[in-house]
């Protein structure tokens, strides 16, 4: 099994004091653009071509690769660098005000200039579009982008965040062109004009193809002469045969566990295929409804983290393709800590939980139904949900029985607070333990789950938020996982590792498969 590597990475401290500096390169080299084609596979849709919509994997490995941002990650690394500016810093004590300069030259693929006004339209228009499955829930702190010259862009926070420049190296900082993009509504063609090193030539309900833009100048080295993506829509049997049929060159999202574990086992000659494991920050939760008449009394929230057996649902449902995770904070990500296994163990008592519930007054069997949704959360969500409730119902203090709706109706029906138990799964926008805390338990949180602590939303949030070493800034995340961890209005499941399978002529994939979340299209090459 080929195992990614591991790149050195700059401190956010370090990057923060001297500024995000360096000599922007471009893909001009003789080599960029000139190899074969790649053809990949996955389960994921992409529901947005618009990057003020988007908020799903399919559509942000779309907006990774068309489009260009300020800061992007480099392979292997959490820390933002320079793309399309040539340096960024922050230009005050308090971390309110950052300021980046553009490289010279920057196009987008129809030839138009990028300029700062078109960073500043960017942003402006994400933010009054405000697309409920859109990233504007991203920028709380942004009151305003002045743009004193073309090259220069300056951004006002109504609060310090140090955590800015990793956020808007990600999807959601993707810049458009002005003249492309309605400023109020977003764009109803399925077309992407971006300054990326892919052009997004067509895309349909089952591929999406992508060309070469030769008029790119940033960081990344194009190693392939484009890239289809085909969509299998959940059906991962499809995705596997086509793997193994070698009618695709890779397949990435979706495939079954087993499948995986099953191919990278075969030792049968003329199978050619390599099986690529990369790090992920990848994490999916069980979410509590803390109004819901059930899942709202904190006894049986306790019974159920005393029950839950991960190893055992990592084992069965993943294959140990995952890994079990009891903290809210990924591993490989700063402030991850075992608050839950801490405070509930990592083997199921029913002793303990038949003691939380009685806590409660409640003697008799919990009647609990566990929502999921097919596809959108991983093809094995179904099952992971089904095992949680056998392990339930084994205790023999709950009746558990799980019900799974397409994901739109999942949405809506969480929104209207109809489910007391169901599964999110997390896939970050950047990898800093902002991205796992802030989003769930700050004001407005994504899960829709009714739950408010004040200590962290109007303390340890921001604290944490303010701090240019995140190194400093554990102890205050200890703190927040230890308030979660007893008030539980969720229960961390597992952390995934991310996989990519391929013929044994595809190279360059353990440098799309790392923590930041990026699948660097420009990476791979067939020989």
């Amino acid at each position: 099994m080929n195992i990614r590597t591991q790149w050195p990475v700059l401190s956010l401290a370090t990057a923060l004091a001297a500024g995000l500096l360096t000599g922007c390169g471009t893909s001009t080299d003789d080599s960029a653009g000139t190899g074969h084609p790649v053809v990949m596979g996955m389960s994921d849709d992409v529901l947005a071509t618009d990057p003020a919509s988007g908020y799903d994997p399919g559509s942000w490995m779309l907006f990774d690769n068309v489009f260009q941002t300020l800061l992007s990650f480099p392979k292997g690394g959490t820390e933002p660098g320079p793309e399309a500016a040539r340096q960024c810093s922050f230009t005050d004590a308090a971390t309110k005000v950052y300021s980046c300069t553009l490289e010279d030259g920057l196009k987008f693929s129809n030839g138009d200039p990028l300029t700062s006004k078109d960073v500043k339209y960017s942003f402006d228009r994400m933010l009054k579009i405000n697309d409920a499955a859109g990233p504007a829930i991203m920028f709380p702190m942004l009151g305003s982008v002045a743009t004193p010259d073309a090259k220069t862009v300056v951004f006002h926070l109504k609060y310090p965040d140090a955590t800015f420049p990793s956020k808007i190296a990600s999807g959601a900082g993707s810049i458009v062109d002005h003249k492309e993009y309605p400023a109020g509504a977003l764009r109803k063609d399925g077309k992407a004009v971006g300054s990326g090193p892919y052009k997004l030539d067509s895309i349909g309900p089952d591929k999406a193809v992508f060309s070469v833009n030769t008029a790119y100048k940033g960081t990344a080295r194009v190693r392939n002469s484009g890239v289809t993506l085909r969509f299998f829509h959940g059906d991962q049997g499809a995705l596997k045969r086509a793997l193994l049929g070698h009618r695709i060159d890779l397949a990435y999202r979706g495939l079954a566990a087993a499948d995986i574990a099953g191919i990278d086992n075969d030792t049968s000659t003329g199978n050619g295929i390599d099986v690529i494991e990369g790090s992920s920050a990848e994490v999916q939760d069980l979410v509590f409804n803390m109004k819901d008449p059930v899942a709202g009394r904190l006894g049986v929230r306790k019974a159920i983290a005393y029950l839950l057996d991960r190893d055992a649902l990592v084992s069965k449902v993943y294959d140990n393709t995952a890994t079990s995770l009891y903290s809210i904070i990924p591993a490989g990500i700063t402030g991850h800590d075992t608050s839950f296994f801490d405070t509930y163990g990592a083997r199921p008592s029913a002793a303990r939980a038949a003691a939380a519930l009685r806590a409660e007054g409640i003697t008799g069997k919990v009647k609990l139904t566990l929502w999921s949704t097919p596809s959108r959360y991983g093809p094995a969500t179904d099952d992971e949900l089904k095992t949680i409730a056998q392990q339930l119902d084994t205790s023999g203090l709950f009746d558990a029985t799980v019900k799974s709706v397409p994901f739109a109706q999942y949405e809506k029906d969480i929104a209207a607070g109809k489910y007391g138990v169901y599964v999110k799964g997390w896939v970050p926008d950047y990898p800093d333990p902002d991205n796992f805390t802030a989003p769930f338990f700050g004001k407005g949180n994504v899960l829709d789950n009714h739950y408010d602590n004040s200590t962290i939303s109007d303390r340890l949030i921001p604290a944490t938020a303010a701090q240019s070493d995140r190194s400093s800034t554990v102890g205050d995340y200890g703190r927040l996982q230890d308030i979660v961890a007893k008030d539980i209005p969720l229960l961390p499941i597992w952390q995934a590792k991310q996989y990519a399978l391929a013929g044994d002529n595809v190279y360059g994939l353990e440098y799309c498969l790392d923590a930041s979340t990026v699948f660097r299209f420009w990476e791979i090459s067939k020989g």
